[in-house]
């Protein structure tokens, strides 16, 4: 099979094309035959050993796939060969074939597109997390999303909808700001030209939003967080921008504001239970029609560099895949 390698830490262009072995699957586990994988942030960030996930070199990236089970392993009855599954596995997944624990599967019914499948787990089931859990946003609040039209950026814009809120999209250029409308978004912020805070000011008449969701940090940070509600909560959902901010604490005081971190891969070892109850509910807005998964873009296995290269650039609006 073939496999993008990442032989040494560094930039997309360093990753490889390599042949590899079939896999076999361990006992409890599944190998897929994957038909999409995911592009996420934190791709970028592992091969160039940026983030707190780190697997022993040389590895595969990719932590999002869907396809069809190739074979199972000893002890594997909930899933046969032929069926069709999403996994999130947080490595191995820009290859022909991944293996996976089967606790990690989800079926897939028959009309469900791989692409769609793949693109669905990580930045929904990460908004939702936050948007929901962590931030407890209610009908009639008013939310704050930076980075507004990536792939968790985007869900938050939708989540928040589907909840009743009014969702404020922030973005770096009005094609993208566009797509954050076509997806639900009541109120826009190009944080390239406009001046952040009296833009924030001026579309929540004075009282700041009541949640702001920042997967970006770097500069726009603590504009933002200076422009919070009473009783606001700020999630800290990742650092796209590179640079971890460091906010004032006084101004969670004179706000009565929390700072709220966003963990969704630890949270759904920690908490399956939670979360597999609110997968269920995005399942149900998804049916309902109040979600729409975007993507935008997809890139052959050869131009997995080329996709990371565009993340990180941020030529992407929604999510991108990599089809093996």
């Amino acid at each position: 099979m073939r496999a993008i390698r990442c032989n040494q830490y560094g930039p997309p262009e360093s990753l490889t094309v390599e042949d590899l072995p079939d896999l076999q699957p361990k006992a409890g586990e599944v190998v897929i035959d994957v038909r999409a994988a995911s592009v996420n942030f934190p791709d970028v960030l592992i091969i160039e050993n940026k983030y707190q996930f780190k697997p022993p070199l040389p590895f595969t990236p990719g932590s999002e796939v869907a396809g069809v089970v190739r074979a199972v392993g000893e002890g594997v009855t909930q899933l046969q060969p032929g069926a069709r599954v999403v996994a999130f596995t947080g490595s191995g997944g820009f290859a022909e074939q991944v293996a996976a624990p089967v606790s990690s599967c989800v079926p897939l019914e028959d009309d469900v597109d791989f692409a769609l499948a793949a693109a669905f787990q990580l930045a929904y089931g990460t908004s939702h997390h936050a948007v929901v859990d962590r931030a407890a946003l209610r009908a009639g609040e008013t939310m704050l999303v930076l980075g507004a039209a990536g792939g968790v950026g985007l869900a938050a814009v939708q989540i928040g909808k589907a909840l009743g809120a009014r969702v404020i999209a922030a973005a770096s250029t009005d094609d993208k700001l566009a797509v954050c409308v076509e997806h639900g978004a009541d109120a826009t912020i190009n944080y390239t030209r406009d001046d952040l805070r009296e833009r924030i000011k001026t579309l929540t008449d004075g009282r700041g939003p009541d949640v702001i969701y920042d997967p970006v940090g770097g500069i726009y940070a603590e504009p933002a967080f200076r422009s919070i509600g009473w009783r606001g909560r700020y999630l800290v959902v990742g650092f796209a921008n590179g640079e971890i901010p460091k906010l004032p604490l006084n101004l969670a005081l004179l706000k009565g504001a929390s700072i709220v971190g966003v963990f969704w891969g630890d949270f759904a070892k920690r908490e399956p239970e939670r979360d597999a109850a609110g997968f269920k509910e995005l399942m149900g807005w998804i049916k309902q029609g109040k979600l729409r998964p975007y993507v935008s873009a997809r890139y052959p296995l050869a131009d997995t560099g080329r996709a990371l290269r565009d993340m990180v650039e941020r030529r992407v609006t929604g999510k991108i895949v990599i089809e093996p």
